[in-house]
């Protein structure tokens, strides 16, 4: 299986750590957010990676060149951001028509990787997609989601208020190659996945609930915890 992580972003909530340093670079407990991902989806059997890059690229060219999956990670440096729709579906022979997984990499997150894969491949045949949940301590800054009995998402809400639960959507996903139909019939660039997407797969989106370790890496405060959380896991 592919992966595509996401790493282009500005990482404007995190300033000033950001100021010098892309957000999938930042360090944690002295290793680089993105080394986390390659890593541990490695361990899990992902073969190959396909990175998108703007702010601050060339330091995430340089860590490539140096790193040990140089060979594995493919680079695609986006001069203007296409949101997560729109870089699926600008690459989308790099997934020669298969099943792949489709990672925000600005979280921190521990897992066993094989048995989310394992959850997609055990779906009920509706559903096109599996999302990884975990439980959010801040659940009206998340995107919550209401499931039916076979854990299948039937409601999202958006940074409510009072949302209904703390379940809320890790941005991880496991997707089939359908999605790229989907995305084709919009007929634009910019593809915002959670706006353009997600809603109109609604009783066809499976759940993975991650009960080990998720966090957001968006602002100074959770960046904080994530250096003293995340040393449990730490080899």
């Amino acid at each position: 299986m592919k992966a595509l992580l996401l790493c282009a972003g500005l990482g404007t909530r995190l300033k000033p750590v950001t100021n010098t340093v892309p957000k999938c670079l930042v360090p944690i407990n002295g290793k680089p957010l993105l080394q986390y991902w390659l890593d541990n989806l490695f361990d899990a059997g992902i073969t190959e990676f396909l990175i998108n890059t703007h702010y601050l690229h060339e330091q995430i060219e340089e860590y490539v060149d140096g790193s040990i999956y140089k060979n594995k990670i493919t680079l695609i440096y986006e001069k203007e951001l296409l949101n997560t729709g729109g870089t699926l579906l600008a690459n989308k022979e790099f997934f020669e028509n298969e099943t792949f997984l489709l990672v925000h990499a600005d979280n921190l997150s521990f897992c066993d990787f094989k048995i989310f894969i394992k959850s997609h491949l055990n779906r009920e045949k509706k559903c096109e997609m599996t999302m990884m949940l975990f439980e959010s301590d801040t659940p009206s800054s998340c995107g919550i989601v209401v499931l039916d009995k076979k854990n299948i998402v039937q409601e999202f809400h958006e940074k409510v208020q009072n949302p209904p639960s703390n379940l809320a959507n890790g941005a991880i996903y496991i997707c089939e190659a359908k999605i790229f139909d989907f995305l084709k019939s919009l007929e634009k660039r910019d593809i915002d996945f959670s706006n353009d997407v997600l809603p109109k797969y609604i009783g066809k989106i499976n759940t993975y609930l991650n009960d080990i370790y998720h966090r957001d890496i968006g602002t100074i405060e959770s960046y904080a915890l994530a250096q003293i959380e995340c040393r449990r896991f730490i080899k």
